[in-house]
C-alpha cells in the first residue's frame, strides 16, 4: 500500500504532466494556425517571400489534375445606361487539359482552383470555374485535346489594373484520415497553392444598347 508521501508525489507529478501537456497542445495549435496563415495568405498576398513560383503569361501550369495554358486577360466594361448601372468583369483566357492520371475521369474545373490575387492584404477572389464552348462548368474529358475556355472574376465597375495576378491551385490526390472513421480511399481534394500567373489585361467596352 502506498504511503501518504507517495500519493502526494503522484498527485504532484500528475499535475505537472497535465500542465506540460496543456502547454504543448497550445504550442502545437499556434504552430498549425501560423502555418495555415502562411499557406493561404502570405504565399499569395506578398510578393517578397512568396512560397510558389510566379510566371508571366503566356505560360503553361500543371496543377493537380489540370494543365492550364494561360493566354490573355480582359477587363470588360458595360457602361451605365438609362436602365442599368455600370458593370465590369475580369476574364482570364486559357486552354485546359485533363491530366488526371490517377482516375482517368472527366470533370469540370472547380471555382476554387483559380483565384484572383488582389494584393494589398485583400482576400482572394474565387473564379467562375471554366466557361468552355459557351457553357459554364463544361466537363473536360481525360485524354482529349485541350479545350479553349475562360473564367470570370467579380470586380468593381471602376476596377483598373495594368497587371493582374491569378493564383493556380492544384487538388491533391489523397485520402482522408482513417483514424477518425473516414473512407481511406484517395480522391482529389484540398487544393494547394501551385503557382501565380501574371497577365496584362486589355480593356474592352461593350456597345451600349440602342
Amino acid at each position: 500500500m502506498e504511503s501518504l508521501d507517495d500519493v502526494i508525489d503522484d498527485l504532484i507529478a500528475d499535475r505537472v504532466i497535465r500542465r506540460h501537456r496543456r502547454t504543448w497542445l497550445i504550442v502545437i495549435g499556434i504552430v498549425v494556425v501560423l502555418a495555415l496563415l502562411v499557406l493561404f495568405t502570405g504565399g499569395w498576398k506578398q510578393r517578397v517571400g512568396r512560397a510558389v513560383p510566379t510566371f508571366d503569361a503566356p505560360t503553361t501550369v500543371t496543377a493537380g489534375r489540370w494543365e492550364f495554358s494561360f493566354t490573355k486577360a480582359e477587363i470588360i466594361r458595360e457602361p451605365k445606361t438609362e436602365y442599368s448601372a455600370a458593370k465590369a468583369e475580369l476574364r482570364v483566357y486559357f486552354d485546359v487539359r485533363n491530366v488526371d492520371t490517377e482516375e482517368h475521369t472527366s470533370d469540370s474545373v472547380r471555382n476554387s482552383v483559380l483565384r484572383l490575387v488582389p494584393g494589398g492584404g485583400k482576400d482572394l477572389v474565387e473564379s467562375s470555374g471554366a466557361n468552355c464552348r459557351g457553357e459554364v462548368g463544361w466537363v473536360i474529358v481525360y485524354g482529349l485535346p485541350p479545350e479553349s475556355c475562360y473564367t470570370k472574376f467579380e470586380i468593381e465597375p471602376d476596377f483598373t489594373a495594368d497587371q493582374i495576378e491569378v493564383g493556380v491551385l492544384g487538388e491533391q490526390y489523397i485520402s482522408d484520415n482513417g483514424l477518425i472513421g473516414a473512407n481511406e480511399d484517395p480522391y482529389w481534394q484540398q487544393p494547394k497553392a501551385t503557382a501565380v500567373v501574371r497577365l496584362k489585361p486589355a480593356v474592352v467596352v461593350k456597345d451600349e444598347e440602342k
